[in-house]
């Protein structure tokens, strides 16, 4: 089987597939075009983010039977016209899981014991002590929204503090141990902290909106290291000037390209991403969260893992 790998990953991943007898081909650089044109040589695609791979794209791929992306999500594939000609999508929460559900309460702490304003201000001179009073964690409750890999990583991460962790997903019965399942209404009414980790979908998309908010029953502290078209960035800005959201912790942004790359590349910077970057009250990141140099390691080894299964 050819292989055709469109994002540098780990080194482990193609010495891997090399020594299970798979021809790997890289390709790094190729505008989509140019790779549409040479797609039907090859039974294997290995991608992170680089392009979307979309019907018209699918459709010059005439041999291809599996599609791999070195990430937990697959929102840049077409998944259902890839399922339709047979073609297995493969991904891999499971290698970044522990980095996100770590970064997410080194976020979530540092928004609670206002570390970033009192750096900044202990920076410039300011030793201000009353100004930068936190709050602590145990007795709060946590509400997370998405209770998949991400969201029971976070959980499990929580189980050394006294708090109370909720969770909401669209499947049921998937609560356990360290979270127990709500609907979302009861997550809006109870949390002092909610954290969202869905996949991005036609239902998810923008659902962290004015109506969601205007729904909470208390100032909350929120979280998003999954996708930033989760939330409608004015909303939560609003939101944030209001008091409704104490805090925010933002790993990825809707203004995001589709490589996550580039943020700044446009000339007009948008005047609610301004306001996110001026704010005390808010954490950025560039969609590190999951970027360790361990989940590195580990997202490659699942996805050699997983096409040695399905394709040895």
């Amino acid at each position: 089987m050819k292989i055709l790998h469109l994002d540098t990953n780990h080194p482990l991943l193609l010495e891997g597939l090399n020594a299970l007898g798979f021809e790997n081909h890289e390709d790094y650089l190729s505008p989509k075009l140019k790779v549409e044109k040479k797609i039907h040589e090859y039974d294997g695609i290995i991608i992170r983010s680089r392009f979307s791979i979309d019907k018209a794209f699918l459709e010059h791929a005439t041999n291809l039977k599996f599609i791999a992306r070195v990430g937990a999500g697959v929102e840049n594939i077409d998944g259902d016209f890839a399922r339709e000609k047979g073609i297995t999508l493969i991904a891999a929460p499971e290698g970044n899981r522990n980095a996100v559900a770590e970064q997410n309460l080194g976020v979530l702490l540092g928004l609670m014991n206002n570390i970033k304003k009192a750096n900044r201000k202990v920076r410039r001179g300011k030793w201000e002590r009353e100004s930068n009073r936190g709050e602590e964690l145990d007795g709060k409750t946590v509400g997370i929204i998405g209770y998949g890999y991400m969201g029971k990583a976070f959980a499990k991460k929580l189980r050394g503090f006294e708090v109370e962790v909720l969770c909401y997903d669209i499947k049921e019965n998937v609560g356990d141990e360290n979270a127990t399942q709500v609907s979302l209404e009861e997550l809006q009414q109870k949390a002092d902290v909610i954290s969202i980790h869905t996949d991005l979908n036609p239902t998810s998309e923008r659902m962290i909106n004015a109506e969601f908010l205007n729904g909470l029953a208390k100032p909350i502290y929120f979280l998003n290291t999954a996708r930033g078209k989760l939330v409608e960035t004015q909303d939560l800005v609003n939101a944030l000037k209001k008091g409704i959201v104490k805090g925010a912790g933002l790993d990825v942004l809707e203004y995001e390209k589709s490589s996550f790359e580039g943020l700044y590349d446009d000339d007009v910077m948008p005047e609610p991403l301004k306001y996110l970057t001026k704010s005390y009250d808010v954490i950025l990141t560039p969609h590190i969260a999951g970027w360790t140099h361990e989940s590195n390691v580990k997202l490659a080894q699942v996805i050699l893992d997983k096409i040695k299964a399905d394709f040895c």
